[in-house]
């Protein structure tokens, strides 16, 4: 099935919903200058075809107690099951904010999001370490974040039809 085409109210719709996450329906619609029903039913089917994926808050992880970031990058036994056992394993730890299968010196690479030192190392030592097919951690602590979570840039999205 050829993916749909997309256009620029479709961005324009995208890109303010990632800046402003919980606009009305009719405010959404004034800012990108269409009829309510006409943007609800666009809305709704940036959704069904999955380009719109969901909403969620932005929490700020200093003042819920977890201000500490550490990057891991692990190693781990290879075989056919590894990377949803790995997969699995992640999803479980709380702790565990985004985990990446990447190339390179290292097979996955993870974000925690904890309040200190002595919960990395539990974390680290009882549910990571545990897992049965990793077999060296490399971490890295974060000592502030520069740029978190920003719009991804849909000037270039290639689902979009050119001008």
């Amino acid at each position: 099935m050829p993916r749909p085409m997309y256009d620029r109210i479709d961005q324009a719709i995208l890109d303010h919903l990632q800046r402003h996450g919980r606009t009305p329906n009719v405010e959404l619609a004034d800012a990108v200058r269409l009829s309510p029903s006409s943007c609800l039913r666009r809305t709704k089917a940036l959704e069904a075809d999955g380009v719109l994926a969901g909403y969620r808050a932005d929490l700020d992880r200093e003042r819920l107690g977890l201000g500490l970031t550490v990057f891991l990058s692990i190693k781990v036994e290879h075989s056919s099951t590894t990377p949803q056992v790995v997969a699995t394993a992640m999803k479980e730890i709380p702790h565990v904010v985004a985990c990446h299968m990447v190339s390179g010196d290292a097979d996955f690479f993870v974000e925690l999001a904890v309040p200190d030192l002595l919960t990395f190392e539990r974390v680290l030592s009882d549910q990571i370490l545990a897992i049965g097919p990793v077999r060296d951690v490399r971490s890295t602590v974060c000592i502030r974040t520069v740029v978190d979570r920003g719009p991804l840039p849909l000037d270039s999205w290639p689902g979009r039809r050119p001008r």
